[in-house]
């Protein structure tokens, strides 16, 4: 693993190889670049060059606490210093659940010079707030607040109940029990303080970056994700991008990387190659 740093932040990040075009995986929300064991080996496989890396507050990068926002300007920020260091470029970005942020704020931001297309996986985009201005959302003010107050008074008996309705479609577990016990000593990384900030971030208003999108994007979704609903975030990005490719995984609960790597490994590869 290597560092680069971005002001006063370091970001710890994985060049996993390969001669072929980049493909930078984006983590979700409480994990770490770690989280894609499950897609890592079938993209290099097929020669593409993948990278990973933690975001601020997460994994192994530094945790900046209260000294740094976790705004997505800030998180956008890292990722765009990532892509200049390794001096990637024609890549496409994955973003998983909040990594999805990132995805839709840095071609908002800083335009796809560097880009050749875009996927969100079980994505935040568009919006997921819930208020007068968005009725058909998901997450209201008070919601978000319960969630940061009852994470900031008892961590671990929060992230043990976030990672079980994280894998749920329905009434059932769709990974291992060592499977969640895994995503949880990734989450047990994370700094409270990040952690906490991030879920306020998860109400941001990505609809004018999404406007801005012209290259080629998936959208991959579970149609029983309990965490991020299909109808508010992946039908909705869809329906936003102008020829955006949309795959919904029956059965599918949040955490697809694990609980249908194969399927998401096949749809991300048929994207790739087109």
């Amino acid at each position: 693993m290597s560092t680069l740093t971005h002001g006063s932040v370091d970001i710890h990040y994985e060049d996993h190889g390969g001669d072929g075009r980049p493909v930078v995986l984006i983590h979700g929300w409480p994990l770490s670049g770690a989280s894609w064991a499950g897609q890592v080996p079938a993209l290099t496989d097929a020669g593409y060059r993948v990278v990973t890396y933690d975001r601020r507050g997460f994994g192994a990068s530094s945790k900046p606490g209260e000294a740094s926002g976790y705004d997505y300007d800030t998180l956008t920020g890292d990722l765009d210093a990532l892509l200049r260091e390794l001096d990637l470029t024609d890549v496409t970005l994955v973003g998983f659940s909040m990594g999805g942020g990132e995805v839709a704020r840095y071609v908002g931001t800083h335009g796809e010079d560097r880009l050749h297309s875009i996927a969100f996986v079980a994505a935040i985009p568009p919006c997921l707030k819930k208020d007068d201005e968005h009725p058909g959302g998901a997450l209201d003010d008070a919601t978000v607040e319960g969630m940061q107050g009852q994470l900031r008074a008892d961590p671990s008996g929060f992230l043990d109940g976030f990672l079980t309705t994280f894998f749920t479609a329905g009434e059932e577990l769709k990974v291992t029990e060592e499977q969640r016990r895994a995503a949880l000593a990734l989450a047990a990384q994370a700094d409270v303080h990040a952690a906490a900030e991030c879920i306020r971030s998860w109400v941001e208003d990505f609809t004018g970056d999404l406007a801005k999108v012209t290259l080629p994007t998936l959208v991959v979704h579970g149609d029983s994700d309990a965490i991020v609903p299909l109808e508010v975030s992946g039908q909705r990005t869809a329906a936003t991008v102008d020829g955006a490719r949309l795959h919904v995984v029956s059965g599918g609960p949040h955490g697809l990387g694990d609980s249908h790597p194969d399927e998401l490994n096949r749809v991300l590869l048929d994207f790739l190659a087109d």
